[in-house]
């Protein structure tokens, strides 16, 4: 097997090359990598030469370097930003003791199963997404799926690289089981449920990186104020890249939406099927493809009360969202927080310890964040003079983890029995009539400067390069 060159082939600020064991790990490592990119990475993309942004450094001049290049042969750095000498834990029940460059014997076992699991969900995008490109609306938005499926993948290396170099034997075995799982798999799925869904067509791709990338937003920047100080230099410069996730996706739905609305302004009506019959997605299909992957999302952050998430914030393991931005005592013992629960047939408000709630302040900040988000989406509505707004519905809604799984509830946040659950359920979600018209719209489109006729152009092109550029050179 060829040695790995680390300052050439795996751009770095982690002195890879003076580390014999964790080059060992590696080298084991990354053709295993290669072959999972090439069995399930973007399908029938391997020669295609991309406009890509690659990180080469931690500085504004270094970590956005564009040029084509092959998607396998993409520099997949480790980068950690810059640590501070006198960093404290600054919550929990180490404040003020100096952060730790080593995993300390009591946190190993939840440390371990923190990185795993956010390392987990990284390859597990770039598989739910693998066939996207097949059915491109453009060469523009072609090049930005293909940047955010390289990011998840240096992702994934930060994860594992935090997995070999600090947990041994276990962490090479779970690098390993990194590559094993797949999405949506019967036998060995990932390890979080909105990770073994399907997305099916670019809609759903556009919804998943505005809230499903925004849920990585949430917990990358929660482990940005780790006490394990590797953990939270990697993840805050992880967040630098998930910003252009979310990007994607917002102005993905956004041109969308602008689509949408010049048609109903041309043909003077709202009327879901004449939308359709001009090919474009109409705004009730579009408003329930948000109500389902917000809700998938949400519960992405677990219980509302959970012991672990306790421990993990106790122990300095992972703090709140902007951490240093709050005032309180940052320990939080005798402090609550409301949670929501079903009483008599009524959604009712109760107050728990705060420690325990974390899971519900993390998925609060959230939901604020989205509705800002959904917020900009509806000013195209208005620009437009079509009168339709999009919500976000209720966080009760179409929950499947903790208090409110399973409890049939409108988007509203009205509990509602069996039967108007499955008489509404079609209105609420989409349906397989949805899919099936959002897939007939699914043709590729990779002409420079040429969009699918559901979609409208972006403002601007990338890296300040026209939107008719050559973004993706095919081999």
């Amino acid at each position: 097997m060829s040695t790995i060159n680390y300052s050439e082939k795996i751009p770095n600020n982690v002195n890879l090359g003076e580390d014999r064991t964790l080059q060992r790990a590696l080298e084991g490592w990354q053709p295993n990598f290669i072959n999972w990119w090439d069995d399930v990475g973007p399908e029938g993309s391997t020669n295609h030469e991309v406009y890509l942004r690659t990180a080469v450094s931690v500085d504004p001049q270094g970590w956005a370097q564009f040029g084509h290049v092959k998607m396998r042969d993409y520099r997949w750095g480790i980068f950690l930003n810059p640590g501070d000498a006198n960093r404290e834990v600054h919550f929990g029940d180490h404040k003020g003791e100096k952060v730790w460059q080593d995993v300390p014997g009591e946190h190993r076992a939840n440390l371990r199963r923190i990185i795993v699991t956010q390392g987990d969900t990284e390859p597990a995008s770039v598989e739910q997404q693998r066939h996207l490109g097949l059915t491109a609306p453009s060469m523009y938005d072609l090049r930005n799926l293909f940047q955010i499926n390289v990011e998840e993948g240096r992702h994934l290396w930060a994860m594992v690289y935090l997995l070999q170099k600090h947990f041994g034997r276990d962490g090479r075995e779970e690098a390993d089981a990194l590559l094993q799982r797949t999405s949506g798999d019967d036998n060995n799925p990932r390890i979080l449920g909105a990770f073994n869904e399907k997305t099916p067509d670019w809609l759903a791709f556009f919804m998943f990186t505005y809230f499903t990338d925004r849920d990585g937003k949430f917990q990358l920047a929660a482990l940005a104020e780790s006490a394990f100080d590797p953990l939270a230099r990697t993840t805050k410069f992880m967040l630098t890249e998930e910003a252009h996730h979310m990007f994607v996706g917002e102005s993905g739905v956004s041109r969308v939406i602008a689509r949408t609305a010049q048609v109903m302004n041309e043909l003077k009506t709202d009327d879901a099927q004449k939308i359709r019959a001009a090919g474009c997605i109409d705004l009730g299909t579009i408003q329930r493809y948000l109500n389902f992957h917000y809700s998938v999302t949400i519960d992405l952050f677990g219980a509302d009360q959970s012991s672990n998430a306790a421990i993990f914030y106790s122990s300095g393991l992972k703090g709140r969202y902007e951490e240093g931005k709050r005032d309180d005592d940052h320990v939080l013992k005798g402090q609550t927080y409301k949670v929501l629960e079903v009483k008599d047939g009524q959604l009712v408000e109760k107050d728990v310890p705060m420690l325990n709630a974390l899971n519900e302040v993390l998925r609060d900040d959230f939901i604020k964040d989205s509705v800002a988000g959904v917020g900009r989406w509806n000013k195209v509505l208005e620009k437009a003079g079509i009168p339709t707004r999009l919500v976000v519905p209720h966080k009760a809604f179409n929950r499947q983890i903790g208090a409110l799984a399973g409890i049939k509830m409108s988007p509203e946040g009205r509990v509602v029995n069996d039967v108007e659950w499955a008489a509404k359920r079609d209105e609420w979600l989409p349906s397989s009539e949805d899919f099936a018209f959002v897939a007939s719209l699914m043709g590729r489109v990779i002409e420079p400067g040429k969009f699918a006729g559901w979609i409208a152009p972006p403002v601007m092109g990338i890296n300040r390069q026209p939107v008719d550029f050559e973004y993706v050179r095919f081999g």
